[in-house]
């Protein structure tokens, strides 16, 4: 699964974000070593999401696709992953992680982290199962961490191909700090790679995250979002050359670029601006520190009032700040949380 790549840097699995259209705008920027796929909800009843597949079947990138189930059915889980294995995959993933209400409280997703037992089945079934790689992606625990070792261990046994994990519990979501010290735990636990995942923004700090951790690499979500260049400028920092910064107009060409292959047929422009606000979220972030381009995005409904925005904030060639500005972003985003 790591191809040789030491370390990995890799785009996390964003539900509703993660589309081949948001993948082929990532490779355009450089993009990462490896791609998950937004997650294949798996129930006795279940078949593959036909959108989904399109990003695996149709795959944009060039690179290896993961793909990756969320579900506690251990037969369904093995008909799904058995399907999967007859498509274009590098491996196929189990979210382990996912902190949205919805998920947890069906025991999917993060849900699973408070039945270690279940957990441990479900991995065992699954590990003997599926003939190609095959990770997981977890966090620190549900509630806290009391059965983080547990959990660490259970990995251990099943002699995954990959671990990726996220430093906060499930109920912390994205609005607390990120314990890397733990990831180093478990990097130091577990015998197969594990990447590292939250809140990694720019290349500086990614480097800083990687001598913390003993990681194998990055696994980066949100920070992709704000910033497409951060996997270029993670290749550059590996080979000790300088990180390009860009500018507000990259910026703003990369805004423009999002809004037109982001377009789902049929058009409809202002479901289309509203979309494109969940991205807007994020990218704000990195703009300005007083939260006024994010507010008057907010208020746009049209495909004019939009890129007028844009360019009125963005019409520049000022080099832009690599870390986030300590803006609030809408509490009902699941992504919306600490970014530093």
């Amino acid at each position: 699964m790591l191809a040789g790549k030491d370390p990995l840097t890799a785009l996390a699995p964003m539900q509703a974000v993660s589309s081949l259209e948001f993948w082929q705008v990532m490779q355009e920027y450089g993009g990462p070593d490896l791609y998950f796929t937004e997650y294949f909800r798996v129930h006795s009843t279940s078949r593959l999401n036909k959108f989904i597949l399109r990003s695996i079947d149709q795959n944009p990138t060039g690179k290896p696709v993961i793909a990756q189930m969320i579900g506690n059915d251990i037969p369904a889980l093995i008909r799904t992953a058995k399907e999967l294995e007859q498509h274009p995959v590098a491996g196929i993933d189990l979210n382990l992680g996912c902190p949205a209400p919805i998920v947890y409280k069906k025991c999917a997703g993060g849900g699973l982290l408070r039945d270690p037992l279940r957990t441990h089945r479900i991995l065992g079934v699954l590990r003997d199962a599926i003939e190609i790689p095959f990770s997981v992606k977890t966090r620190l625990g549900f509630e806290n961490t009391d059965n983080y070792e547990d959990l660490l261990d259970i990995f251990s046994q099943h002699n995954l191909d990959l671990l990726t994990v996220h430093g906060r519990t499930v109920k912390q979501m994205y609005r607390s700090t990120v314990d890397y010290k733990a990831i180093q735990k478990a990097a130091k636990t577990v015998s197969f790679p594990l990447l590292a995942n939250g809140n990694v923004y720019s290349a500086e700090h990614a480097a800083e995250v990687l001598n913390t951790t003993q990681s194998a690499g990055w696994m980066i979500g949100r920070g992709a979002i704000r910033n497409p260049w951060i996997f270029c400028q993670i290749r550059s920092m590996l080979k000790g050359e300088a990180v390009k910064l860009p500018t507000g107009r990259d910026v703003l060409g990369y805004i423009e670029n999002l809004f037109e292959t982001l377009i789902i047929d049929p058009y409809e422009e202002k479901s289309h601006v509203m979309r494109l606000k969940k991205y807007m979220n994020f990218i704000a972030l990195g703009i300005e520190a007083d939260g006024i381009f994010l507010n008057a995005i907010r208020r746009t409904s049209s495909k004019k009032e939009f890129l007028s925005v844009c360019r009125d904030h963005l019409d520049h060639t000022r080099l832009m700040p690599l870390e986030p500005y300590s803006i609030p972003v809408k509490h009902c985003d699941i992504l919306a949380g600490a970014h530093r």
